[in-house]
């Protein structure tokens, strides 16, 4: 299982930077330009995405196996965002450096786990303040679920502005079997 985190972490990173590149070539007023979406706009969806990946990975960090994970040291001394809605990004450019520096910590982190992490219980709270405990395995599922929810999500907003993200399926990042 450890080899689809680590599948998933590489879609994620390769799909970010084609939403980078979809983004580079629209006007700022247009990224921010309220769409109706669940985020507002196209930078309110990237800046969700960058949001909930800071929360995990700070959940992650905080977790007593986390010492020896130390691409994720750098997580416990960022802010923990104030809503699921914050803008931590307030323009393309500062959010491409923050989801390079995001999606490299996650492709490392996940380069570090073993078999054996993955069946480790991780326990965190919501922002809410309720306690849980799960398989680090499960939260890694629902981690990369929720960042290709709201790409896709990004996705129809782009294409609704009439720009071509281009192929976004995870099939294209498998590589072939001999």
């Amino acid at each position: 299982m450890l080899d689809h985190f680590v599948l998933h972490a590489g879609y994620n990173q390769w799909m970010n930077g084609n939403l980078h590149r979809a983004a580079s070539g629209m006007p700022a007023e247009e990224l921010a330009a309220p769409r109706g979406a669940f985020f507002d706009s196209i930078l309110g969806t990237l800046n969700h995405l960058v949001v909930a990946d800071t929360i995990w990975l700070k959940r992650f960090a905080a977790a007593d196996e986390a010492d020896r994970w130390s691409a994720l040291r750098p997580m416990r001394g960022e802010p923990m965002p104030a809503s699921l809605d914050a803008r931590p990004c307030p323009d393309l450019e500062a959010w491409w450096y923050r989801r390079q520096a995001l999606d490299a910590l996650i492709v490392d982190w996940i380069g570090q786990l073993d078999a054996a992490d993955l069946d480790r219980t991780i326990a965190y709270a919501t922002m809410r303040g309720d306690a849980h405990r799960k398989r680090l395995a499960h939260l890694l599922l629902h981690f990369f679920n929720h960042q290709t929810h709201h790409r896709g999500q990004a996705t129809t907003l782009f294409s609704q502005a009439g720009v071509d993200v281009g192929p976004t399926d995870l099939l294209l990042r498998i590589p072939t079997a001999p």
